[in-house]
C-alpha cells in the first residue's frame, strides 16, 4: 500500500538519489522528457541529509521503496546547490503581493518528483498536501522554480494551488524558469481543470 510519510531515515535518503537518477533529465529521452517530465538538479548526498535532518522531506513509499518525493529546502541551505543558486537570489528581489518573497515566512521546494509507474495517480498531489499539513503552521510560502520546457510539472503545481509569478533566464544553461509559490494564507483553490 502506497503510503505518504516525510524521511525517517538514511535509506529513505538513498531511495530519493536512486529515483532522482532515473529522472534526471540527462538520464531521460528527450520524448521521455516532454512526456512525462525530468529533473534537473542532482543533490549530493550530504547535503540532502543535512536537508531532510533540519525540515524532513515529503516521500511516497510502496512498501520500503521510494517512489515519489518533494523535498524540503530551509533557506539555509540556499548556497549548498549551486543550480538553485538563481532562484535564492531573486528571493528577496521578486515581490509578491506588495512586499519582497523572502519577508514570508517560506521554505523551497527543493525538487519533485514520482516514479514512472506512479504517474497518474495523484502522489504528487498527495506529497503537497502533506507539505501542507507538515508546515503550514510554520510557513507561510512554498515556492519553488520550474524549467519551462518541463510542461508536465508546470501544470502539476497550477493543479495543486501554485501561481506563476516571474519569469528569468538563466543564461549560464541558456534556460528559462518560471517561479511560482503556493500561498497558504491566501491560497488560489486548485483546479483539476488545468489540466
Amino acid at each position: 500500500m502506497l503510503a505518504i510519510t516525510t524521511v525517517q531515515s538514511a535509506a529513505d535518503v538513498q531511495g530519493i538519489l536512486d529515483l532522482q537518477q532515473a529522472n534526471l533529465r540527462k538520464n531521460v529521452p528527450l520524448d521521455v522528457q516532454l512526456d512525462q517530465g525530468f529533473v534537473t538538479v542532482e543533490h549530493d548526498p550530504a547535503v540532502l541529509t543535512r536537508m531532510n535532518q533540519a525540515a524532513p522531506s515529503i516521500i511516497a513509499k510502496d512498501g520500503d521503496k521510494v517512489v515519489g518525493y518533494a523535498l524540503t529546502m530551509l533557506p539555509e541551505f540556499g548556497t549548498d546547490i549551486p543550480e538553485l543558486l538563481p532562484l535564492f537570489a531573486l528571493i528577496n528581489s521578486i515581490t509578491y503581493r506588495n512586499k519582497p518573497l523572502g519577508e514570508y515566512p517560506y521554505y523551497v521546494m527543493g525538487q519533485v518528483c514520482v516514479a514512472d509507474g506512479y504517474r497518474g495517480q495523484r502522489v504528487f498531489d498527495r506529497m503537497y498536501q502533506h507539505h501542507q499539513e507538515v508546515y503550514g503552521n510554520r510557513f507561510q510560502l512554498l515556492i519553488t522554480d520550474i524549467s519551462a520546457n518541463n510542461v508536465r510539472s508546470l501544470k502539476a503545481h497550477a493543479r495543486v494551488g501554485f501561481e506563476s509569478i516571474h519569469e528569468f533566464h538563466d543564461s549560464t544553461i541558456g534556460e528559462t524558469w518560471v517561479v511560482v509559490v503556493w500561498d497558504w494564507q491566501n491560497a488560489a483553490r486548485p483546479n483539476a481543470a488545468r489540466l
